[in-house]
C-alpha cells in the first residue's frame, strides 16, 4: 500500500487513464488498475504532469521583504503550479558568500512550501571555493554589471573552480552588454516616454552580450544556460550553438508597444521588445525553457519614472494559464507543456530524480485543467505584489493542485 495514489490520472501522450502510487516522497507505481493507498486523490480525467519547475524567480528574501519573501513567493508557486523554484542571488546581501548562502538555505528551509534551489553570485575563487561546500545549483553572471576585463576574471575563476571542485561548470547569465546599455541610457535619460526603455537597453546589447558569454563559458570550459532571451537574433545564436536558454511570459506575449497602455509597470530588464524583434510563442520549441523571472517590487517603486522605477514582473501565479490558452488556440503543442515547464529544466539544472513521471523520481506533480476558464484577478495572489499586466485577463487551462514529494501544497481541484 502507498502512501498516497493520486487515481484517475490522464498522462500526456499516452492513452487511457492512470493510477500513481507515491511512497516515502517517490514515485513507486504506475498502473492502468486501481492501487491502494493511504490517502487517494481523485483528480477526474484531468492531466497530471510532473512537477513544474521555475528556474529564475527572486523572492527577494533576505533584504527586500517588502516585496516579496520565501514564504509568500513559495505560496505563489504552488499557487501556479509549480512544485519546483531556483531562486537568484540578488538579494541583500547578495548570495555570493558562504555566509549569505547558508543564511539563506536556512530562511527557505524555514518559510518554503515547494522545493527550492539556490543560485549563487561569484566571488573571488576562495569564497566560491567556500560555497561549493553548499553546494548551489549554479552560479549566476550579471553581464550587464561588469566591464568585458571583469568578465574575463569572473569566468577565468569559474573554469579554476570546476577544476577544483565539485563545481559542473553550469553558469547562467542575464545577457545584456554593459558599454551599450549605458551609451544608449545617457542619449535617453531625459526621456519621460516609457516606450524609450526598450531603446536605453536595445535588443543589440542582448545579441553581443549573448556572443560574448558563449565565447568566455567555452574558452573556460563551463556549461552556459542564458536567461530571460527576448530577442530573436540572440535566440538563433542561442540554437546554433546549442546553448540552453529560458523564455518569459511577458517577452513571449508582450512587446514594447505595451508601454503605451501600461507604462513603467511593464518595465524589465531586459526590456520588452519591438514586435519584429521579439520572442513570440511561435519560438517555443522541444527545448525552450519557460523561466518566468518572477521579480516583484512595491508598487510605489513601479512609478517612479522611465529610469529610477524598477525593472521586473511577477508571473508565477499567471505563467501556466497563459501558456494553456496558448494551447487551447492552437497555437501551442500540449506535448510541449512537460519539456518546457519540467523536463528540459531538471535536465540542464541535473535535478535527475525530478522532470517526468518515471517509478523512482520524485512525487511531484501538477494537475492541469485544460477547461477551467477565468480572468486573472491579482486580489486573489499569494505573492506580495500588487501589480501584474495580465491582471484581467482572460485564460483558459489552469493548474488545479501542486503535489511536492507526495503532499499536496496547492488546492483548487472543486
Amino acid at each position: 500500500m502507498s502512501d498516497l495514489v493520486i487515481k484517475n490520472s490522464k498522462l500526456i501522450g499516452k492513452d487511457g487513464e492512470y493510477s500513481i502510487g507515491v511512497d516515502e516522497g517517490k514515485i513507486t507505481e504506475i498502473s492502468r488498475g486501481n492501487l491502494t493507498g493511504d490517502k487517494v486523490i481523485d483528480i477526474k480525467s484531468n492531466y497530471l504532469l510532473p512537477g513544474f519547475i521555475d528556474p529564475h524567480v527572486h523572492f527577494r528574501d533576505p533584504g527586500l521583504v517588502q516585496k516579496e519573501d520565501f514564504k509568500t513567493g513559495s505560496l505563489a508557486a504552488a499557487h501556479g503550479g509549480f512544485a519546483t523554484v531556483i531562486d537568484m542571488p540578488n538579494t541583500l546581501p547578495k548570495t555570493n558568500t558562504y555566509k549569505a548562502l547558508k543564511d539563506k538555505i536556512n530562511i527557505a528551509k524555514s518559510k518554503s512550501s515547494v522545493n527550492f534551489y539556490l543560485q549563487a553570485g561569484h566571488n573571488s575563487l576562495d569564497e566560491m571555493t567556500k560555497m561549493m561546500e553548499l553546494n548551489p545549483i549554479s552560479f549566476k553572471v550579471f553581464m550587464d554589471l561588469e566591464t568585458d576585463e571583469n568578465l574575463e576574471e569572473i569566468f577565468q575563476n569559474l573554469g579554476k573552480l570546476k577544476e577544483t571542485t565539485s563545481y559542473n561548470g553550469l553558469v547562467a547569465t542575464h545577457c545584456e552588454k554593459k558599454s551599450i546599455v549605458e551609451k544608449e541610457s545617457e542619449r535617453l535619460k531625459d526621456s519621460t516616454d516609457p516606450i524609450d526603455y526598450t531603446y536605453a537597453r536595445p535588443y543589440t546589447s542582448e545579441d553581443e552580450s549573448v556572443k560574448q558569454t558563449i565565447e568566455l563559458a567555452r574558452k573556460n570550459n563551463l556549461q552556459l544556460h542564458i536567461c530571460h532571451l527576448s530577442s530573436k537574433n540572440a535566440l538563433n545564436i542561442a540554437r546554433k550553438n546549442n546553448i540552453s536558454y529560458e523564455f518569459t511570459p511577458h517577452h513571449l506575449l508582450l512587446d514594447n508597444t505595451a508601454y503605451n497602455t501600461y507604462g513603467t509597470m511593464v518595465k524589465s530588464n531586459p526590456p520588452l521588445r519591438p514586435k519584429d524583434i521579439s520572442v513570440r510563442i511561435s519560438d517555443i520549441d522541444e527545448n525552450s525553457i519557460i523561466g518566468t523571472d518572477h521579480a516583484p517590487h512595491t508598487l510605489e517603486e513601479k512609478h517612479r519614472g522611465v529610469f529610477t522605477s524598477s525593472p521586473g514582473i511577477p508571473a508565477l501565479e499567471t505563467v501556466v494559464s497563459l501558456l494553456l490558452t496558448e494551447v487551447s488556440r492552437g497555437n501551442l503543442s500540449l506535448d510541449l507543456i512537460p519539456k518546457i515547464f519540467s523536463a528540459n529544466a531538471a535536465k540542464v539544472f541535473n535535478l535527475e530524480s525530478k522532470g517526468e513521471i518515471t517509478v523512482g523520481k520524485d512525487g511531484d506533480f501538477t494537475v492541469l485543467d485544460l477547461k477551467r476558464e477565468g480572468k486573472f484577478d491579482i486580489s486573489t495572489f499569494k505573492t506580495k505584489s500588487e501589480y501584474s499586466p495580465f491582471d484581467g485577463w482572460e485564460f483558459k487551462g489552469a493548474p488545479v493542485m501542486t503535489i511536492v514529494n507526495g503532499s499536496v501544497v496547492f488546492d483548487e481541484m472543486s
